[in-house]
């Protein structure tokens, strides 16, 4: 029999090497746990950008669906109506910006009221030529310091509604809703009102707000049934529709 102090030592080293390997298997067991859970999550993410990419592709076809349907309404209805005489056409010209550059009539035409102010005409026009030459940055530019240093003329209605297809032409979407919203909102009298309504409702569409896209348009259809932009308000959501 051993010594009661022999044995004690045994028992303890004998603790201590089971605590040890106890202590490494458990480690071992956290490790690989780690690991398997770090490569969920990877996979996780992976699967996170594939579907984010998903979504951005999608989402551009949508929008290209939406511009090609108003193009292709747009050209419909244009062939069969005149332009409506203004600077900026209507809703029906088969783009806005391509009319203007392609030499549409450079008198404008703000709500059937003239300018007050020739150096307010002088700074719209300079505005304006930017948009028949398609420089629309420096188009933008122009238009934003009229209606900052002309906040009180006629044509403040016109400009806001040229920002408004500029910005949607340069795909910026909140900018463009902001500035065909200011039509709507501050020149009610504006004869641009109809359009702004029409284009603020493609815009909407463009963005995914697929309910105000449909309120806008049927706004059209209600408040400004006999206008070029309710007909082709109409045939979008007839189009669009299911």
């Amino acid at each position: 029999m051993l010594p009661l102090s022999v044995w004690a030592s045994a028992q303890t080293g004998s603790f201590y090497n089971q605590a040890s390997t106890d202590s490494g298997s458990g480690n071992l067991q956290i490790f690989n746990r780690l690991q398997s859970q770090e490569q969920d999550i990877n996979q996780l993410r992976g699967q996170i950008e594939e579907l984010r990419h998903q979504l951005e592709q999608q989402t551009k076809l949508s929008q290209q669906r939406y511009l090609d349907l108003d193009e292709r309404l747009s050209n419909s209805q244009g062939s069969t109506s005149g332009s409506s005489g203004d600077d900026t056409g209507s809703a029906a010209d088969s783009d806005p910006i391509t009319q203007a550059a392609s030499g549409g009539s450079q008198s404008p035409s703000p709500s059937g009221t003239a300018s007050s102010s020739s150096d307010a005409q002088s700074a719209y026009q300079a505005a304006f030529s930017h948009v028949q030459k398609r420089e629309f940055d420096q188009a933008i530019s122009a238009f934003e310091t009229f209606n900052r240093d002309y906040p009180q003329s006629g044509l403040n209605g016109n400009a806001w509604y040229w920002l408004g297809e500029l910005y949607s032409a340069k795909s910026q979407l909140d900018k463009s809703s902001t500035a065909f919203g200011k039509v709507i909102s501050d020149y009610p009298q504006s004869n641009k009102v109809p359009d702004a309504m029409y284009k603020l409702g493609l815009v909407y569409a463009r963005q995914g707000k697929g309910a105000e896209s449909q309120s806008m348009l049927k706004k059209v259809i209600s408040e400004h049934s006999d206008s070029d932009a309710a007909g082709l308000a109409r045939e979008f959501m007839q189009k669009t529709s299911g």
